[in-house]
């Protein structure tokens, strides 16, 4: 990959150019970051996890009519993508009380929020990607109303997918961050889900114990980030059975 041109670097994700028109390299890092990267790691095995159970996400979203960027996994690291216009927003589906939610409304974390909420935030992190209103959205141009339509019919439409899946595997779907993207079809557009969806931007609790199995574990110092993912991987059937599954090489993950 590294004769391939890179198109962008962020904070835990490279792009390359794709092997076709209109397709992309999507390569997972190591690098782990918090409060804007002002904290910062880089956690072996990390970057394995996430482009896993990312991919084991889109793909079942793409399999139940959920359109993504997804188009298949090239290796451990890397998956081909489809080259969308990224939405300048961060798509946040809330069903439990946590993080910044607790913190600005005072509600005591781990409360059950009447109804799943969605926010909007907008994507600057020298701005700290401020929370923002759909009038935010419109008056700026960031999105027409029809595309905030569509962005919280797909972002229901995965907060019921993933809460299903999680609690299959005796996860409780706290939160989670979705990004989403225009992808052109010659003069037709439409709202695609892109990014990643992953513990790196999910709330996991487990149901019995609320042990958080997701970024929380670098955020808050608790240690144990690649176990804690390791350990969602293998509920969700993506890990091989062992009984040392974090070796210094990696995990082990099942082919597919």
């Amino acid at each position: 990959m590294n004769r391939r041109r890179r198109i962008y670097e962020g904070k835990a994700k490279i792009l390359y150019e794709g092997p076709e028109p209109g397709t992309l390299v999507q390569h997972f890092k190591d690098d782990a970051t918090a409060f804007n990267a002002k904290k910062h790691d880089v956690i072996d095995g990390k970057g394995v996890l996430n482009n896993r159970i990312s991919e084991y996400i889109f793909q079942n979203l793409n399999d139940i009519g959920v359109p993504t960027h997804f188009l298949r996994r090239l290796n451990m690291r890397e998956q081909l993508i489809r080259e969308v216009e990224i939405i300048q927003l961060e798509v946040v589906v809330r069903n439990v009380a946590a993080g910044s939610l607790s913190t600005r409304l005072g509600i005591e974390e781990g409360t059950q929020l009447p109804r799943s909420i969605i926010e909007f935030y907008y994507k600057n992190d020298a701005l700290g990607d401020p929370m923002v209103s759909e009038e935010h959205i419109t008056a700026f141009g960031w999105a027409s109303p029809q595309e905030i339509d569509d962005i919280m019919s797909l972002a229901i439409r995965v907060n019921d997918f993933l809460s299903g899946l999680f609690l299959g595997a005796g996860i409780r779907l706290v939160d989670f961050k979705m990004e989403c993207g225009r992808l052109w079809e010659n003069d037709m557009v439409r709202i695609v889900v892109a990014d990643e969806i992953s513990p790196d931007s999910c709330r996991l609790w487990d149901m019995k114990t609320n042990e958080k199995m997701d970024k929380d574990r670098f955020r808050r110092d608790l240690g144990g980030l690649v176990e804690a993912y390791s350990e969602v991987a293998r509920r969700l059937g993506i890990l091989t059975e062992s009984d040392n599954p974090v070796a210094k090489s990696g995990p082990t993950l099942v082919k597919g």
